[in-house]
């Protein structure tokens, strides 16, 4: 059996197996519906987390909302979920994914390359040339395969994908079957098991992009995933989740609560416009996640241990947030620059004034040698 360490990065169903064990031990006599592996109330606590259970919460959101999305699985109806970039949104279909069917893996990625064929199906040429086309010879797609198995398909980022391609979905979605016109009358049409539905994502930010069709827009029922409001949670999520990157990585660090502090503060206040104190603060064009803020954590953890310090400073923490807020647009330099400036300079306290000396020293943020006069 393929070792948790022998892969990048595993799946919520082996990632949690231990706890996916424990509920379904716990959920025996509990109703659940046709084809899931857990029930809706064992999903619940799967995605937010039980103490007394030993289940860690793995998503930051109310009840409501999660009871609303497994909801929504249950139903004939699929799952739509959109909010800005970094919200969690792929990570929360990949844990619903892995409760519902313990396979969070049938992915369909959206792009402006996606094709008809790899949402459907498509061929094995050589072997359709001397077979023709025959049950071997079909190459499944994830979609295909969850409705033999009857399983949740993820399709990731649907409107990237061109309006044709999204609804090859519209028949599969309302009628729950799918044809291979090419088989036989008595074998073309493959019907979905019970447990089988989609949950698709999309960014607020991209909804302009392939605008989904109103007839396709019927057939999912749509849930917004919000950005942490609550400070105090999304240090906790910050720190619990980058220190376990750390130890999957093998690395002999931990993200410092001070730290912890100065970068998701300043996260949520570009992200929100607005300091602590009630001062306008002017947001940056890239997206100030949660999910970007873990990121920056990881990369100082990881830039402090290969090169030889034995803890993370606040000038890997500077590094690495400006090479995730500034992306695109020239003027967020400036932009992060005045955060520091007029909103970080004026807390004369603590890690803040650490904060301040380790952006002065950047050559973007302060006046170092590689600045220009």
């Amino acid at each position: 059996m393929r070792k948790i360490s022998d892969i990048q990065r595993p799946s919520a169903e082996i990632r949690f197996a231990d706890e996916l064990a424990i509920l379904k031990d716990w959920d025996q006599n509990r109703a659940k519906p046709e084809g899931w592996k857990l029930s809706p109330q064992a999903v619940v606590r799967f995605v937010l987390g039980d103490d007394q259970l030993g289940v860690q919460e793995k998503f930051v959101g109310t009840r409501r909302f999660i009871e609303r999305c497994i909801v929504s699985l249950a139903t004939q109806r699929g799952l739509m979920l959109i909010g800005e970039p970094g919200t969690a949104k792929s990570y929360l279909s990949e844990l619903l994914a892995a409760a519902v069917s313990s396979d969070s893996t049938l992915t369909i990625q959206g792009s402006a390359g996606t094709t008809e064929d790899d949402i459907k199906y498509s061929w094995n040429y050589a072997l359709l040339m001397s077979e023709g086309p025959t049950e071997r010879a079909l190459v499944p797609s994830p979609l295909y395969t969850g409705m033999q198995r009857g399983g949740i398909v993820r399709f990731e980022e649907i409107t990237r994908c061109p309006l044709e391609i999204q609804d090859t979905l519209l028949s599969v979605m309302s009628d729950r079957v799918l044809m291979v016109p090419e088989f036989k009358s008595d074998e073309r049409l493959v019907f979905a098991r019970p447990g089988f539905n989609v949950i698709a994502t999309a960014n607020t930010r991209d909804r302009g992009v392939n605008e989904m069709s109103v007839a396709l827009k019927r057939r999912f029922n749509f849930e917004t995933v919000h950005p942490i409001s609550d400070i105090s949670l999304e240090m906790e999520l910050v720190q619990r989740e980058t220190n376990a990157l750390f130890e999957e990585a093998g690395v002999p660090l931990r993200l410092d609560e001070r730290l912890t502090e100065a970068l998701v503060v300043t996260f949520h206040e570009i992200r929100s416009g607005k300091s602590m104190s009630g001062k306008a603060v002017e947001s940056v064009s890239t997206v100030m996640s949660t999910a970007e803020a873990v990121s920056v954590a990881f990369a100082s953890g990881l830039h402090a241990y290969y090169f030889g310090q034995t803890q993370i400073g606040l000038d890997q923490i500077v590094d690495n947030l400006v090479g995730s807020a500034i992306k695109e647009n020239p003027e967020d330099i400036k932009r992060l620059k005045a955060y520091f400036d007029h909103v970080v300079a004026e807390r004369k306290r603590g890690v803040w004034t650490e904060f301040y000396e380790a952006a002065k020293g950047h050559h973007d943020l302060g006046r170092g040698p590689h600045s220009p006069k």
